[in-house]
């Protein structure tokens, strides 16, 4: 039977499956490439396998805990799930503090790389760039779940044909021969760490969970559909980087190392891929952050709105100097977020005695299998590669 879930909005399938999509898209696909020419070719399909296959696992669990939990986001789930005892309170406002400023950070970075391309495009000053990408990503938010979604969908559709444009530009082009040999155990263990965090879109499933009102099946076609055209995008982007760029593939991102062999067209499609790839982690991480604040603070919408979006564009005016340190401290509290996730689904799932979304798959084994694949890609992150 399934649970009434409170929505601002309904979401199509696709702008549900969009919103999975938009939130793992970003600069770890672009990252891939790099890592993926560092090891032999045909270790790249078994790694994208099993990390596709774990995440989706990971994917249903976290959609599991919130549907029991009314679509709630983390931090409810968090305060209704694992927080017990006096300190319950105390420990809700730190997870809450220490999530909101991860994501605050991310979404400063999406705002810098924005006024990059500006920049970079167009000649506009950087903090001119800043302010006009805020303005224009930031309204989107404004005007709530279902515009999101929207603008969701039609990035997708835009990057999935700019990726295809690029794949055929690349094959009828001079085209080098794939890498065979392995170099070392951690660029396999770094590989899939870079994989796994570009197939990533966890705080966006409460967004597929409450815009699909609970829907069970089309909340587990939409996350299933939609880490699927992630990893669609993952195997084109990094093979066609290959066959193009062959071994001069460095560590700027896959459509530099493009651009400088397909020729200078490619800069203004790398832009345009930038900016949809930049906007669609922008819409997710800031969508996701109004509704915690929402739910924690119990504020206006518009305001909870304003409280998550500023201080990103304030951080990146300002210019944190140390920002690649920061990621860090996001990585961390990631790694934290996602074990207390699953420590939160296992007393979810036994609170509730069915498992109506992750069935057999959301079983003790698998619970800890997610656990081990979210320390195991931390480890990777910090792997050095030969």
């Amino acid at each position: 039977m399934t649970k009434e879930i409170k929505t601002e909005a309904r979401l199509t399938f696709f702008e549900a499956t969009s919103i999975i999509v938009g939130h793992g898209v970003g600069s770890g696909i672009l990252s891939v490439p790099f890592l993926a020419s560092r090891n032999d070719w045909k270790d790249m399909l078994w790694i994208v396998a099993v990390a596709y296959l774990i995440n989706l696992i990971m994917h249903y669990m976290i959609a599991e805990l919130s549907y029991n939990n009314g679509g709630a986001q983390f931090i409810k789930c968090f305060e209704n799930e694992l927080f017990v005892g006096r300190f319950k309170k105390f420990a809700t406002w730190v997870a809450f503090g220490l999530l909101g400023l991860s994501v605050v950070l991310n979404v400063s970075g999406f705002i810098a790389g924005a006024a990059a391309v500006f920049h970079a495009w167009f000649g506009l000053p950087n903090w001119a760039g800043m302010i006009l990408y805020y303005i224009l990503a930031a309204s989107v938010i404004y005007f709530g779940m279902k515009l999101v979604g929207i603008c969701e969908k039609i990035s997708v559709g835009s990057m999935v044909a700019v990726i295809g444009i690029l794949f055929v530009a690349t094959l009828v082009s001079e085209i080098s021969p794939l890498p065979t040999k392995f170099i070392a155990t951690t660029n396999l263990v770094a590989l899939y760490s870079m994989i796994s965090f570009s197939l990533s879109a966890v705080m966006s499933v409460p967004q597929v969970v409450k815009g699909l009102q609970g829907d069970i099946k089309r909340i587990r076609g939409a996350i299933a559909a939609g880490t699927g055209i992630n990893t669609g995008l993952i195997l084109l982007i990094t093979f066609m980087t290959l066959l193009g760029a062959g071994s001069d593939i460095s560590e700027n991102g896959a459509l530099v190392d493009l651009s400088a062999h397909l020729g200078g067209w490619v800069s203004i499609i790398g832009y345009i891929f930038s900016l949809l790839a930049l906007s669609t982690s922008f819409w997710a991480n800031t969508l996701n952050l109004r509704d915690i604040v929402h739910e924690q603070t119990k504020w206006n919408v518009k305001v909870s709105w304003l409280v998550s979006s500023v201080p990103c564009l304030l951080i990146a005016l300002v210019g944190v100097s140390s920002f690649v340190g920061f990621t860090r401290l996001a990585s961390v509290v990631q790694v934290l977020t996602g074990v207390g996730i699953i420590i939160s689904y296992n007393r979810s799932r036994r609170r509730e005695k069915n498992a109506p979304i992750c069935g057999v798959w959301g079983t003790l084994p698998f619970q800890i299998l997610v656990v081990v694949s979210t320390l195991f890609a931390t480890i990777g992150a910090l792997a050095k590669v030969y």
